[in-house]
């Protein structure tokens, strides 16, 4: 029997955004599904979040908690958030976009037309993003209803674009980030490593997200190869030596990956940061394809110096 309160929580991590957190909140008293829970993980804002929120808590139709910690990460307050949910299904919202209004009925619906004995393979259920305009942000999945790991839509299916869904609150809290490693991380690094533990997802060509573009989210600041450029090069690292079993669906991914893991690994020498304990290169194909790649990888890193 289950024991999860809600079917859903919803985990939005903030800093300072009280000028776009109401527009998450109208979005979630909108939804027409509410089985849901608001779990708000405040990392150190100095803005009027808190009153904000207090006064929501008064008047919201759903449960939300607040919870303050020091500055520290994005990634380190998603995981506290996760460790609070109530609900079977985390969906991960950030603190500058909005829900479809039919968005978790949507999801809800979705996960229910897997059959309950098949579910414990899956870990997410994932859809579109669109602007506030309508356009869909990247591609379409190939089909409307896909079952397929996070992997295989990346390197086999090539879908690209911003995608968004939930995850299982279970599975999450197993393959929480690595508040360790310190700074930026790609999220990708969890739904890959998720992926290879065999969950699978199934995809659907429905908008779940409206995303709302900001020149200061996390997601812009990673493409800034020198203050980002160990998370980076964990992406890279993790490519060229744990997603091989991928290479022969996007052979050119991997070849630029490669030239990648040198370019970060310069800067990284360059700022005397450390390699994290654990990630070397091990294995022919890795050291063949980083060798390969080492010409294009240190002129990326001559470009981004000479900027």
């Amino acid at each position: 029997m289950s024991t999860w309160r809600h079917l859903f929580t919803v985990v939005t991590p903030t800093y300072n955004r009280a000028h776009t957190l109401e527009r998450v909140y109208l979005s979630l008293c909108e939804q027409s599904f509410q089985d849901f829970e608001w779990v708000i993980v405040d990392d150190g804002s100095t803005d009027n979040t808190r009153a904000m929120v207090m006064g929501w808590q008064q008047e919201a139709s759903f449960p939300i908690h607040y919870m303050w910690q020091r500055n520290q990460h994005k990634k380190t307050a998603f995981n506290r958030g996760v460790k609070k949910a109530n609900g079977e299904l985390v969906v991960a919202l950030d603190s500058d976009d909005s829900l479809d209004t039919n968005a978790l009925y949507a999801m809800a619906t979705v996960w229910s037309d897997i059959p309950r004995n098949d579910r414990d393979r899956f870990v997410a259920i994932t859809g579109l993003c669109a602007r506030p305009d309508g356009h869909i942000v990247g591609d379409m999945y190939p089909r409307d209803l896909l079952d397929a790991t996070s992997l295989d839509m990346t390197f086999k299916y090539h879908v690209k674009g911003e995608k968004f869904g939930c995850l299982r609150t279970d599975v999450l809290l197993k393959f929480p980030f690595p508040e360790e490693i310190a700074g930026f991380v790609p999220e990708s690094l969890v739904w890959r490593a998720i992926a290879r533990a065999g969950y699978l997802t199934r995809f659907v060509n429905q908008v779940f997200r409206v995303y709302h573009h900001n020149s200061d989210s996390l997601s812009n600041q990673g493409r800034d190869g020198q203050q980002h450029a160990l998370g980076l090069w964990l992406l890279a690292y993790d490519t060229v030596v744990e997603c091989l079993p991928w290479f022969r669906y996007r052979p050119q991914a991997f070849l630029m990956a490669a030239a990648r893991y040198t370019r970060f690994s310069l800067h990284l020498r360059h700022s005397r940061q450390p390699l994290p304990a654990g990630h070397r290169l091990k294995g022919l194909a890795p050291r063949t394809l980083v060798g390969l790649m080492w010409p294009l990888g240190l002129l990326l890193y001559m470009r981004d110096r000479a900027r």
